[in-house]
């Protein structure tokens, strides 16, 4: 018998997604769809009947398709045998023709209370803590989380609208400055160099390798960052995280298919379209941060 297979039922407005585990170790009581836990389950089977308008299912649509995509991930306990792990969930539909696409919708209702918390840290070369240095040699890596809080708000995606690395704390009209990421979510530093955004772990949370520059070489340097929480749903030209590969191009990080999203990240990236605020409707959560300083050196000068 295999170890797993998944099978998948998907309708205009709901999925059906069986797991079904062959091995006896598994507590399938520990799958989850989202946000959301088994609709049943047994020794053998974890199944979810749902809607797309649960579960924090992320909707995006192309030319011709529309797709709602979720993670299935298994949560091992603490005296399980079986390893954690995520498996994408995937329905894609023909788009309707007199459908217009919330992805291109740069405005979103924020329904939580209570307040949102943003942090920016310099993290160890896996992610896993803290840095342990701030000094960094050029052309080595500088991992930089940036994440949200969101305990009494419904999910929301943690983007990097705009950072710079300047030699101050405080920007002022005449300092100079290195731009990273601009022109709406655009890692334009991944241009000329290796730096990349990592695969996400979490939505409220954003990953980057920063590849040391020359910019302030020896000096204190501090980057100046706008923090962006934003609906998962609404992504647009404005609101994305994209990043240039060599030999392929500008890619959007939260699904690859729509890097047409990043098309605009070589000219002006504006919106495709915008509309008055509805009462009791804002855009989403920004804040600006900085983090610092830290030092790049060279160590072969």
């Amino acid at each position: 018998m295999a170890l797993a297979n998944m099978k998948l039922d998907c309708s205009p407005d709901t999925v059906t997604v069986v797991w079904t585990e062959g091995r006896s170790q598994a507590d399938l009581s520990l799958f989850r769809l989202g946000s959301c836990f088994p609709t049943s389950f047994s020794a053998t089977q974890a199944v979810f009947r749902v809607d797309f308008n649960d579960c924090n299912f992320r909707r995006l649509v192309t030319g011709d398709y529309l797709m709602y995509s979720n993670d299935l991930t298994y949560g091992s306990s603490s005296d399980s045998q079986s390893l954690a792990f995520t498996h994408p969930v995937v329905c894609a539909f023909a788009r309707p023709k007199d459908w217009y696409p919330m992805i291109y919708d740069p405005v979103f209702s924020t329904h939580g209370v209570g307040h949102l918390v943003f942090h920016i840290a310099l993290m160890n070369d896996d992610f896993s803590g803290p840095a342990e240095s701030t000094t960094f040699a050029l052309g080595s890596f500088i991992p930089i989380m940036a994440s949200v809080s969101q305990k009494t708000h419904q999910p929301l995606l943690l983007l990097l609208e705009e950072c710079v690395a300047a030699t101050t704390p405080e920007l002022q009209p005449e300092s100079p400055v290195y731009p990273i990421i601009a022109n709406k979510g655009c890692l334009v530093d991944s241009r000329m160099s290796g730096s990349k955004f990592e695969p996400r772990q979490k939505s409220s949370e954003l990953q980057l390798s920063l590849q040391a520059f020359r910019f302030g070489l020896g000096q204190e340097v501090f980057i100046h960052c706008k923090l962006v929480a934003w609906d998962p749903n609404g992504l647009d030209s404005t609101k994305k995280a994209c990043h240039y590969v060599k030999e392929h191009g500008w890619e959007l990080l939260d699904n690859y298919a729509y890097s047409t999203l990043c098309d605009c990240c070589d000219s002006d990236c504006k919106s495709r379209r915008t509309r008055n605020i509805e009462s009791g409707r804002t855009r989403g959560v920004a804040q600006k941060a900085v983090l610092g300083p830290l030092t790049i050196t060279d160590e072969t000068s």
